[in-house]
């Protein structure tokens, strides 16, 4: 158990709140590309406590509870970017043309605030009673213990820091020469076989390789054995009775998996979140008793150890309530005009009570399997598609089904715009078990955490729409009247929009659906045979985003993993294999930010290549390459993809070998902060 440290500790200072919003204003606009590009985000505890380590060593008093602060603020980078899984989908059924910049900072901090309150008595359900792993927390822990106050500490961050900035450059590089045209950008085709048709796609994105890596084995073998259902299994099923005379081979099988495949791999995610749910109802009846217990020591005067300081249950409590109020707002301003006007006390309050419920439950299967298998795994997809599922139900038992196609696109909107609260929730409380389980190791202050990400939670959503807004007006979202050829696919936010018009607009097909319910179930029993057993697990929602996210945007991630597989096996032989270990990490952070940055960059560049509007628009601006070296092109892209891979690795290993011997452990003092 953790002890009050006898000294003053720099804990929750100003420079610390400064250094986190820069580093989450930039983790933020990187996350948010590559949730828009590959439907998946990045845990940011990791490179932003390296990042903070070796930033506040130069200052005096530093400590590695401020620096534990710091990672705990970026954090909010990585979590609460996942909105663009759902607010995009505003713009696919064209009720927005863009983001309105307060309206949807306000959905983040409203939601946001929500996801830290919920998730605050969950702590002790989930954490310090929990035997869950929280391979993320743990491992944010590490960083800060062997970083803090040591000579050796330092040299390792200015080795990790190096790392992550090496793998931002590679990735960068790429990026910029598939844009210059000197390699492609993609590989694939569609192909007959027999009398249907499938396909084969791979994007040269070494953001899907960090991707991969970070994500683990199990969770890539997975996502392998997902895709391997959807394009060897389902596609040639469904694609089987299509027209092949009155449509190309390339229409009918990406049609077929649009309209048929993903609506499968949607059932078997929301399978898969209920079945998360089921299994930690006990742990959370608990943690709130736990909670409960502790504010009556409180009040009765006993003196609780400092990693114990939750916020009040009583501020939580009225916090949660009183932030209903914004909400209700948010939601009357928003449907002004439509139906729900018409039934404002009945819709708006139901939907009040719908957010505040179904909150308590993202929040609880979020943290949950933040513990389980990290934060970068939670279920946030899933849960968004069961969250749009309920709220579009909703609607149609009191409205039922319009024949007005103006009201439907209302309602489809309003259930969108409610799902985004409950998302922001969802990714907050993501992400908020997973740094208290940091903070438990070091011996943080929970309420100062807690604080911190609600902190995190407003520099991010000042970002969020900046971001949003300029890929929206320069590359556009793949279905929507101004994407480019360059758009993003933003598949999340395709598939929860395609619910929520389905459901609404009574053309849902629910036998695709049900297919889905069953192939999770089938998977879910797997994972529990394999669990039983002691071999590697097969986690049935990895399983589902196989199913339904686009094989371009999934193929490389089990490369990433076998690649992060096989590091790993060669950093458990390292004289210090934790620092190896987590030298990997950095690395493909590094591919990730550097993709993902170069991207925001390059949405800029459109803009500005476009500011006259000239006709047609300058979709290219980079492009040295004509039509003749695209040829060429194909070849080289693989050959350098893995060449860098193999150089960034390399020089990763490197850096491992000729660091110093393993730190030894830190003095009595420190030892108090955090043991």
């Amino acid at each position: 158990m953790a002890t009050k440290p006898a000294g003053a500790i720099a804990e929750l200072t100003i420079r610390g709140i400064i250094l986190g919003a820069i580093i989450t204003v930039l983790f933020t606009a990187a996350n948010v590309y590559a949730g828009l590009k590959v439907g998946l985000t990045f845990a940011t505890s990791i490179p932003a406590a390296v990042v903070s380590m070796a930033i506040l060593r130069f200052f005096k008093g530093s400590s590695i509870l401020e620096n534990n602060i710091v990672q705990t603020i970026a954090s909010a980078a990585g979590t609460l970017a996942a909105i663009v899984f759902v607010l995009p989908g505003l713009i696919m059924v064209g009720w927005w043309s863009g983001f309105p910049y307060w309206e949807t900072v306000a959905v983040c901090v409203c939601g946001g605030v929500l996801g830290v309150m919920f998730s605050v008595p969950l702590r002790r359900a989930l954490v310090t009673g929990s035997t869950l792993p929280y391979p993320e927390g743990v491992a944010a822990a590490e960083v800060l213990k062997v970083g803090s106050n040591s000579s050796a500490g330092d040299a390792e961050n200015a080795r990790g820091l190096r790392t992550l900035i090496t793998g931002a450059l590679f990735s960068g590089l790429f990026a910029l020469l598939a844009k210059m045209k000197f390699v492609t950008e993609e590989a694939g085709k569609n192909f007959a076989v027999g009398g249907t048709a499938t396909g084969w796609s791979a994007s040269w994105s070494m953001l899907l390789i960090g991707v991969g890596h970070l994500v683990g084995i199990s969770v890539g073998v997975a996502m392998l054995f997902g895709m391997l259902i959807s394009w060897t299994v389902l596609v040639p099923y469904f694609a089987s009775s299509a027209d092949y005379a009155a449509g190309s081979i390339d229409a009918i099988v990406g049609g077929t998996f649009r309209g048929q495949v993903r609506f499968v791999g949607a059932g078997a995610i929301g399978v898969a979140a209920i079945w998360s749910l089921l299994r930690i109802i006990g742990p959370i009846v608990s943690g709130l008793r736990s909670a409960l217990a502790a504010s009556q020591a409180r009040k009765g005067g006993e003196a609780l150890d400092i990693t114990e300081r939750d916020m009040p249950i009583g501020i939580v409590g009225a916090v949660s309530v009183l932030i209903l109020a914004p909400i209700a707002w948010l939601l009357w301003d928003f449907s002004v005009g439509g139906p729900v006007h018409q039934n404002t006390a009945l819709v708006i309050g139901g939907t009040l009570l719908y957010v505040f419920v179904v909150g308590i439950l993202i929040a609880a299967i979020c943290g949950y399997m933040a513990g389980l298998i990290g934060a970068s795994n939670s279920p946030v997809s899933g849960v968004g598609i069961l969250a749009v599922l309920g709220a579009s139900l909703l609607l149609v038992a009191i409205f039922g089904n319009q024949s007005d196609p103006a009201s439907t696109s209302a309602l489809i909107a309003y259930a969108l715009f409610t799902t985004a609260i409950i998302f922001s929730i969802a990714t907050i409380s993501n992400d908020n078990l997973q740094d208290l389980k940091t903070g438990q190791l070091v011996g943080a202050t929970p309420w100062k955490q807690q604080f911190a990400l609600i902190l995190g939670v407003g520099f991010g959503a000042l970002a969020i729409p900046v971001v949003l807004n300029l890929l929206n007006d320069t590359l556009g979202f793949v279905g929507t009247p101004n994407a480019g050829p360059a758009a993003l696919a933003a598949p999340q936010a395709a598939l929860i929009s395609s619910i929520a018009q389905g459901v609404l607009g009574g053309d849902l097909n629910w036998n695709l659906i049900g297919l889905g319910v069953a192939i999770g179930l089938g998977v879910v029993l797997l994972d529990e045979l394999l669990g039983r057993s002691g071999k590697m697990r097969l986690p049935p929602l990895a399983v589902g985003m196989g199913i339904y996210l686009p094989m371009a945007l999934t193929l490389l991630i089990p490369v990433g993993a076998v690649i992060g597989y096989l590091y790993n096996r060669w950093a458990k032989r390292q004289r210090n294999p934790e620092f190896a270990e987590r030298m990997g990490v950095l690395a493909a952070t590094g591919l990730i930010v550097g993709e993902s940055l170069f991207g925001v960059a390059y949405a800029g560049i459109l803009a500005w290549a476009n500011r006259d509007n000239p006709i047609p628009p300058n979709n290219e601006p980079l492009a040295l390459m004509g039509a003749d070296w695209e040829h060429l092109a194909l070849w080289i892209a693989p050959l350098m993809f893995f060449g860098l891979i193999a150089i960034a690795y390399a020089l990763t290993r490197r850096m491992v070998r000729s660091a110093p011997a393993q730190s030894e452990a830190p003095v009595d003092q420190d030892i108090a902060t955090f043991r």
